[in-house]
Parts: structure tokens; sequence; C-alpha cells
């Protein structure tokens, strides 16, 4: 048991038994495989998005640095929170692959930025003067770093406020399942119809053995796309592999339910910790809690348990709650 990290978990039956069917005897190679033109058909009936194009990688990073190269040039800013992944645990990938877009840090409570926020930082980038970036792009974590989740209005909100300044909208999806499965919301609700212009859609996290798709709502940015990714080395030889686990993921909502057992196990140990009396930083709204420790907790014999950061993922158990619970009581 692991509740470090959705990272830690293995993945699903489901997922696995797909990558062995897949490797029954030969596919095209570099996503010209049938299993990827179900893969596309599926990702748009997802969405009600008939006209999108997919992509699939195998890493978040390469998700989120290829989807906003193609929505920010290289002299353009990109708007994020302070403490979003693209800005804290890239290591400089969208700065990279945008060829030196600025990523710009953006306030905002429990892990969200708002209008005000987003409007203030804005501000600060002076447009038309060629000592300074410009404007280039808005990108929303949601699942966010803080493990709070925007709502679909919220997400519409933020993007009208990107559009009006002619910026496209990009969002890190990587627990994006787990913020459908907490605000009820439609992925085309929390997605295109609320302004967003590119999503990378996680799986890893979520069940996947590492696949992430790249929607664009915009086909007019796809061969775009398909040439950064050859030119930045993600264009997969054997990519049968990749579209195997994401059809898996897709099927029978799959990444729905393992979503679902994850907010639920997060819940039931938000639950758990108040009983004991540990309060958490932010609201538990999906699978990511931040317990308030006591302060002493570096004397205590248990200490290694209390992490600053606890993640649920689509195998926790309620049995492994229990069991942290008792121990961490202990």
């Amino acid at each position: 048991m692991s509740l470090h990290s959705d990272n830690c978990s293995g993945a699903s039956p489901a997922v696995m038994a797909a990558i062995i069917r897949a490797n029954e005897g030969s596919q095209q190679s570099y996503g010209d495989d049938t299993i990827m033109d179900e893969v596309r058909a599926q990702i748009r009936a997802t969405f009600e998005a008939p006209e999108a194009a997919v992509y699939l990688v195998a890493t978040g990073t390469a998700a989120n640095s290829l989807a906003m190269s193609i929505s920010c040039p290289p002299w353009g800013a990109m708007f994020a929170h302070r403490n979003a992944h693209v800005i804290i645990d890239e290591c400089g990938a969208p700065e990279f692959f945008t060829n030196g877009a600025k990523l710009i840090p953006v306030e905002g409570d429990n892990g969200k930025i708002t209008p005000e926020t987003l409007g203030q930082a804005l501000m600060r980038i002076v447009q038309g003067d060629v000592h300074s970036v410009q404007r280039g792009m808005l990108t929303l974590t949601n699942v966010t770093e803080a493990g709070t989740v925007y709502t679909a209005a919220e997400v519409a909100a933020l993007t009208a406020a990107a559009r009006a300044l002619n910026m496209p909208s990009h969002m890190d999806g990587a627990r994006f399942a787990n913020a459908i499965v907490a605000t009820n919301a439609s992925p085309a609700q929390m997605t295109w119809r609320a302004g967003v212009d590119v999503l990378s859609f996680g799986g890893t996290k979520n069940g996947c053995l590492g696949v992430e798709a790249v929607v664009i709502f915009d086909p007019a940015k796809a061969w775009e796309f398909e040439l950064r990714r050859k030119r930045g080395g993600h264009l997969f030889s054997k990519h049968r592999y990749l579209s195997a686990q994401m059809l898996a993921y897709l099927a029978d909502d799959h990444w729905l339910q393992n979503a679902r057992n994850a907010n639920r196990m997060a819940a039931d140990l938000a639950t758990g910790l108040g009983k004991i009396g540990v309060a958490l930083r932010n609201p538990a709204q999906a699978n990511i809690l931040f317990p308030l420790w006591p302060a002493s907790r570096a004397q205590h014999q248990g200490a290694a348990l209390m992490e600053d950061r606890l993640i649920t993922s689509w195998n926790t158990t309620p049995a492994d709650i229990s069991t942290y619970l008792a121990a961490v009581s202990a």
C-alpha cells in the first residue's frame, strides 16, 4: 500500500490485458495502427468533438509541453498558477518545447487562479514593448496541485478573460478523470464548451501503464503538433501499445470508475483524519489531501507515515484506508 502518489500504483488488469492482446500479430507503426483509429473515434465521442485531433504520448511532461508549444510563440508569456505542475515539476520542459516562452506565475488560494488574479498578472506584461515578452496563453491544471477542482463555470470565466486578449487556453488534465467525477461535468462542458483549446488528457495516474492523450479542439493545429511530436522524440514506433492502453482506459467508462474509487477513498481518508483531529490545508475535492499534522510529528516514532501530501489511487481499498488510519492513530 502507498498513499505517497498515484504514480506509485500499478496498471489496471484491463489495461494490462489490452497490452497483451495488442502484442499479438503485427500492426502498422507510428500511430497508423487500427487500435488508434478506435481511440480517436472514442475520444471524439467522449468529448462530443467530431473534428478534434487526437494524439498519444507516453508522459505527462510531453503532453503538456507539446500542447503548450502549439499554443504560444517563443516570445510569449504562459500564465499558470504559481504552484502548477508546469512551473514546479517539469524541469523547464514547457520553456524548452516552446523555444523560450516564459512561464508567468499567477496567485490564487487553494491552487486556483481567479479572474482577478489572472487580470493582475496580465496587466504586468507590457504589450507592444520589444523588451518584454507578450501575452501568449493560459494554462490551467485540473485537478490542481492543491487537490482542489475547477468547475466548468470557473474554467469558462478564466478562458473568457484569456480569449478577450486573443490568448488560447490549455488544460493540464493529468487527473482530468478525477475532476470530472468531482464536478459531475461532462468532458465537453469541462473543455471546449468552457473555452479550452487543447487538453492533456491523463491516463498514467489513473490506471494506465504510461499513456497520455493530447486532444486538440482546433484541428488547424494538428499538423504542427505532429511535426513537433516527431521532432521532440515523442512519436512511438510501436504506437499500438499506447493505443491499446488508451482504448482499454476509455472502454466501459473504466477511466471514470477508476477516478470514482480514488476520489471516494480520499473522502473516506479525509473523514477518518478529521475523527482523529487532523485537519486539511485545502478542501478535499478529489484524490489529493494535504494534512495539517501536529508540529511535534518529527518526534513521533511513526513520523514517516505523516507525509505532507496523501494521494489515493484507482486501486486504493477501504482496508488500505483503515490500516493507514489505525497506524497513524497508534
